[in-house]
């Protein structure tokens, strides 16, 4: 029973939210970028913000220069025809609502130059946060009810301008992350089974690291890659049962997350067009399995067999006047889970992505950016049949999803 508890509750720490790009994936990091889809968001480099998807483009920004901004993530994914058989018999919840909540992803990068060639940056971003919630009785409660995660990453960055063409740049992510979760487990009693519930908490700090480059072939045209590492969280936290029980224990697991590869183009067409694309691949076939270990010699894993996933982007902004520019972006957007092993905690599935933005500059040192995006996902489904590692203790279940997302960005950049 130690082992069912502690599976199910870690095992959704990260994977619990409803987060606007495949997987668990937080993309808005940049208003400006959000306007055109995020097409050419590595090569951009069109204010500060840029440099958590390319550090080199820091070198195209003189002065000290500070960027931030929020987005408000609205997602809706509900459940219809929830059927399962749980350890205490069978469960259908019929149609369930709303199971994920608004949240706001905040931003925010200060960069300076430090010579003709050295250019430094401290970045504070928050890619993973929401909270999925369902009916303490729904006929998956025993793979989860609540799922809250919050994170904070800090990067410190610098880049290097080689030459006028050529700028290399790298940084360090420094990540911290803060998971509740709640569920049912089955325990046993003299007379047979009996239903309780549970709530874990744990956090990690990790580090990982990141580097860019960026080509200028000309003043209008400019190419850029980058790359995240993947993060290997040491999660530690305790889990806890409503009734006085003597398996509350500390807990932990090892939990990676995945490296991510971005390339992206920029083109001015003329003093008034740019066009820009992007192509991105998210390595999340590193996350096969999460294993938990506990103080009392647990030693448990499941298997997750998610597939690294692509992301396309194209987009397009139009310079009004001096005052005003307009974006505009498409993408489409992979998930990273298969049917078989999609889980309620995350009901993933393929997105496309339609953006739009509007610049407007103040004065010569301050520009502010509204953002929007609709992301449209497909239906998906929940087909667990139980003979997946673990789930023999949470039983089979089968619902089906609808999910979309909205989300408004508001940001403004400075030059001191």
């Amino acid at each position: 029973m130690k082992k069912l508890l502690t599976f199910t509750a870690l095992g959704g720490i990260l994977l619990a939210t409803d987060a606007s790009a495949s997987g668990f994936n937080l993309k808005e990091q940049s208003i400006a970028a959000m306007g055109n889809a995020f097409a050419g968001a590595t090569a951009g480099a069109e204010d500060v913000t840029y440099s958590y998807f390319n550090p080199a483009g820091l070198t195209r920004h003189a002065g000290v220069n500070f960027a931030g901004g929020a987005t408000w993530i609205a997602p809706r994914s509900k459940a219809k025809g929830a059927k399962g058989r749980t350890p205490v018999g069978e469960g259908y919840s019929g149609y369930t609502d709303n199971i994920v909540h608004p949240a706001a992803a905040p931003n925010m990068t200060i960069a300076a130059q430090l010579n003709d060639n050295w250019y430094a940056a401290f970045a504070i971003n928050s890619p993973f946060g929401m909270i999925t919630t369902y009916d303490e009785d729904w006929a998956g409660r025993f793979h989860g009810t609540k799922s809250d995660v919050k994170t904070l990453t800090a990067t410190p960055m610098l880049a290097y301008k080689a030459n006028d063409k050529l700028s290399l740049g790298a940084g360090f992510q420094m990540q911290y992350v803060r998971a509740k979760l709640k569920n049912s487990a089955a325990l046993p009693t003299e007379n047979g089974i009996m239903e309780d519930r549970t709530k874990l908490e744990g956090d990690a700090f990790d580090i990982g690291y990141s580097v860019g480059a960026l080509y200028e072939f000309t003043d209008a045209t400019r190419v850029g890659i980058g790359y995240r590492s993947q993060i290997k969280h040491k999660l530690k936290g305790e889990i806890d049962f409503a009734s006085y029980n003597p398996m509350d224990q500390d807990i932990g697991a090892r939990l990676t997350t995945p490296a991510n590869l971005t390339i992206g183009a920029y083109h001015d067409l003329n003093d008034q067009w740019s066009v820009m694309a992007e192509f991105g691949r998210t390595y999340w076939s590193s996350f096969e399995e999460l294993r938990i270990r506990g103080e009392n010699g647990l030693d448990s894993v499941t298997e997750e067999k998610w597939k690294d996933t692509t992301f396309y982007a194209v987009g397009a902004s139009y310079k009004y006047n001096d005052k005003w520019k307009f974006r505009a972006g498409f993408a489409v957007d992979q998930s990273a889970v298969g049917e078989g092993y999609r889980t309620p905690r995350i009901p993933d599935a393929d997105r496309l992505w339609y953006s739009g933005g509007i610049e407007y500059t103040w004065n010569e040192q301050t520009k502010f950016n509204l953002g929007y995006t609709y992301i449209r996902a497909e239906k998906s489904k929940v087909k667990l049949d139980g003979s997946h590692a673990g789930d023999n203790a949470r039983g089979p279940l089968c619902a089906k999803y609808e999910n979309d997302i909205h989300m408004l960005g508001l940001g403004m950049s400075y030059q001191f």
